[in-house]
């Protein structure tokens, strides 16, 4: 057997002490695998009294991480510590130039400064590995780096973050309210005390900018992602997506389209007998739509201890047994920049809920903006409630009730336009809810 393959482990919260504990764990089948005895030499983290329950014997504990990235003690550092800049950056830096491996699971790192560290490592001749940077457990990064390379990929979609996937699904079942089901995660830990990073998309944005860059062979964009969130989403719009036959998903998407690539993330409506419409709770989802394999769909655990580590280990069995490749399928030097297509150019089918006054010609006001910009409605439902019924005996009470507007194909710009017209003819009680549908 070749020389031991020795892992400094920067940051030991919950995916890190995961890591520690597989790659004990599977130790002889890692290697079998690889050939290698692979063993961490080395730890670093924030508080050295914490009990994690691990065995650190014989493990050398570094309170400065840039100082493991360079120590001789480590051939690969594997970075936990989390963000974009700061320690993250630092020890991901000094390790490179150090010519070391770096596996992390750092998506926020990877989508503001992918480029520069896939071209460091690319300088040393090592390896930038990150499986779980983007759907915790699934394998996504390798089956679009690797296993699809005789297909031309059209696009790629999914359910990235698990927080927002559990309060849609409660949503939905339950009928609670956003902020309840928020309570909720957050008593569950799976949500943050501030969860504006999850719930309001940018989680999902960062991962969708790394998945475009492997799927189109494009340099990272994530500026170029349209984001909103699941903060506005009630549970009327829920009750309303499953009368039309839909469920409401918060999906990252990315797709060629006329003029580059749109990458956008937000609530979107999506037929209830697709695959990622059965996926609930937690669960992530990644669908790959390309010319060969036509839909493939990978579906498991997007976050927690065990299913992340099982997405790092895999990379560390890679690079240890000397799979080194192009962090983002081809070198930097022939990753194109993509030409962003903005989301007012975006052409889909809508879901639109007006709260507009119950009065006489409100609908047909409504319906003829829309026919000025030929915006063709496939269904329109109103809802009055019982109270509005009963004060007036033609069901019309001046009151706010709900118009749902369900569109044709149409662009986000011309749609917008005419609720701005609707909205200057003052037909609205509060501010509409605009959802994309996201059609097989």
């Amino acid at each position: 057997m070749t020389q031991s393959f020795r892992l400094g482990v920067a940051g030991l919260g919950t995916v890190g002490a995961a890591v520690v504990r597989m790659v004990a764990r599977r130790a002889e089948t890692l290697s079998a695998a690889t050939g290698r005895a692979i063993r961490v030499t080395a730890v670093s983290s924030r508080d050295r009294g914490r009990d994690r329950g691990l065995d650190l014997t014989g493990i050398t504990w570094f309170d400065d991480p840039v100082a493991l990235a360079r120590s001789g003690e480590v051939d690969a550092v594997v970075e936990l510590i989390g963000g974009s800049e700061g320690a993250a950056k630092a020890v991901v830096e000094a390790a490179l130039a150090a010519g070391k491996h770096v596996i992390t699971a750092n998506k926020a790192l990877l989508a503001h400064h992918g480029a520069g560290l896939a071209e460091a490592a690319e300088a040393k001749g090592v390896a930038l590995a990150f499986e779980a940077s983007a759907a915790g457990g699934i394998p996504i990064v390798k089956a679009l780096r690797e296993g699809l390379p005789g297909n031309a990929v059209n696009r790629v979609y999914g359910i990235l973050n698990g927080t927002c996937n559990y309060i849609l699904t409660r949503m939905e079942l339950e009928g609670l309210t956003f902020e309840a089901c928020l309570k909720d995660a957050q008593a569950l830990g799976y949500a943050e005390a501030d969860p504006t990073f999850d719930v309001e998309g940018f989680d999902t944005a960062h991962k969708l900018a790394i998945l475009t860059s492997l799927a189109f062979g494009t340099t990272l964009d994530a500026e170029g992602v349209s984001v909103e969130g699941i903060s506005a989403i009630t549970p009327l719009d829920l009750t309303m997506a499953e009368e039309l036959g839909y469920r409401i998903k918060l999906l990252g998407v990315a797709q060629i389209a006329a003029g580059g690539i749109e990458q956008r993330v937000h609530p979107t409506m999506v037929p209830k007998s697709s695959s990622i419409a059965q996926v609930m709770g937690v669960t992530n989802a990644v669908t790959v739509d390309a010319d060969a394999v036509g839909e493939l769909t990978l579906i498991g655990p997007g976050a927690g201890g065990e299913a992340t580590a099982s997405a790092v280990v895999a990379d560390i069995a890679d690079v240890a047994a000397g799979l080194v490749r192009p962090a983002f399928g081809r070198p930097t030097a022939r990753m194109q920049p993509a030409s962003r297509v903005e989301m007012q150019r975006h052409e889909g089918g809508y879901y639109i809920r007006l709260t507009v006054h119950d009065r006489p010609g409100v609908a047909a006001g409504v319906a003829t903006r829309m026919a000025e910009r030929e915006i063709s409605l496939e269904s329109i439902l109103q809802r009055r409630s019982e109270r509005a019924a009963s004060q007036d005996p033609h069901g019309r009470s001046g009151q706010p009730v709900p118009l749902v507007l369900i569109t044709y194909a149409a662009t986000e710009g011309t749609i917008r336009a005419a609720l701005d017209a609707i909205a200057a003819d003052g037909l609205l009680a509060e501010a509409p809810q605009l959802i994309r549908i996201e059609r097989e």
